[in-house]
């Protein structure tokens, strides 16, 4: 009785956790470098932990509304409550928009290389997926997705910055595939390590959606917690067709006290970014590496003379987790997400070894 296309359809490939690969290396976990899933290295507010030790209402369901943790968001970035959807990440957030708008055989549009939500969402929903390859440096080919919107595309999916790229998405870019038939989904997911947004423009657009998560700038990754903002219209049904429990009540009291403790947040957002500047310029020193430009908290980069895929599985050997990429846009590459410091010089020390024997 299951539908065929779902059972042929391939899965999302997510990283593996730290504890399983610790026990198939034989090392204990706190030696794990871990730098393949864009995690917070330096973890959630301590607000969050202080929230959620005397929060006295596990017991009870959360409020399926989320009134007081919307009111929060809407409070950080400038919008009205009634804009704000949250949900368990910002996947969740994405798969609310495809449910609401796609039926079977309606054209999505995305901008390979990105995140690999938007194609399984596709699939998911027995859509068409209409890929727009990127140029070289990882722009849109505007003129392309201009020509795949017009042939009738229903949704459009944008990620700035862009997973694994790195690059964000010029406003007048934005504006002019607003001008198109589409739905666009503005996937914000590293915007606070850009310090760039587009949700200003949402209340001026009836086609624009802006999704953003807690997973990154926040480090609540493993609470799962992100949100959507909306024309209001569009709002009102999203929240009418979402799980009505779908944010545990452990998520909403650590955005609400992430929320109450920004200036520390944003101090470690600020580390980040510069780490991410010396890992770059690190990177850069070695000739067999040529790492590519980002806003977002991981760096990209082209592997020369050797497999990447040798080079990923030599670094796990060492305890050092990345992700490797090989796709028909991009050959050849590792992703590297930013850590502290003293990740950094792990990573640099283990590719410096590797370096030595590239080329012989």
């Amino acid at each position: 009785m299951a539908r065929a296309d779902l059972i042929a359809m391939p899965g999302y490939e997510p990283v593996q956790p730290v504890d399983e690969v610790a026990a198939q290396l034989g090392i204990p976990e706190e030696e794990i470098v871990k730098l393949d899933g864009n995690e917070n290295p330096y973890g959630p507010s301590p607000r969050v932990a202080e929230a959620l030790a005397r929060f006295p209402y596990y017991h009870i369901y959360p409020d399926p509304e989320q009134r007081r943790v919307r009111a929060a968001i809407a409070g950080y970035v400038g919008v009205e409550p009634e804009q704000v959807v949250v949900g368990s990440g910002s996947d969740e957030s994405l798969d609310l928009v495809a449910r609401l708008i796609l039926s079977p055989g309606d054209a999505v549009v995305s901008a390979p290389p990105t995140f690999g939500m938007y194609p399984f969402l596709a699939r998911l929903y027995a859509a068409r997926l209409i890929e727009v390859p990127r140029r070289q440096d990882f722009g849109l080919d505007l003129p392309a997705m201009e020509s795949a919107l017009n042939e009738g595309a229903k949704l459009l999916f944008l990620a700035s910055p862009n997973n694994p790229t790195g690059n964000s998405l010029p406003r007048q870019e934005l504006e002019r595939l607003l001008e198109g038939p589409a739905v666009v989904v503005v996937d914000e997911a590293y915007a606070e390590f850009a310090g760039e947004s587009f949700i200003e423009m949402v209340g001026d657009r009836d086609n624009l959606i802006v999704v953003r998560t807690f997973s990154k700038w926040a480090g609540l990754a493993g609470l799962r917690v992100g949100y959507g903002v909306f024309p209001k219209p569009l709002a009102d049904v999203i929240r009418k067709i979402k799980m009505p429990y779908n944010v545990n009540v452990a998520a909403g009291a650590a955005v609400l006290a992430s929320l109450d403790d920004v200036a520390t947040l944003n101090r470690r957002v600020a580390a980040i970014v510069a780490e991410r500047e010396r890992l770059r310029e690190r990177l850069a020193d070695l000739p067999w590496l040529q790492p590519f430009p980002s806003q977002a908290n991981f760096l990209l980069c082209e592997v020369r003379g050797v497999a990447a895929r040798d080079v990923r599985d030599r670094l796990r050997e060492k305890g050092i987790l990345v992700r490797y990429l090989d796709t028909p846009v991009l050959r050849n590459c590792l992703r590297f997400s930013v850590g502290k410091p003293e990740h950094t010089d792990r990573l640099l020390e283990a590719l410096t070894e590797i370096g030595a024997h590239v080329g012989r």
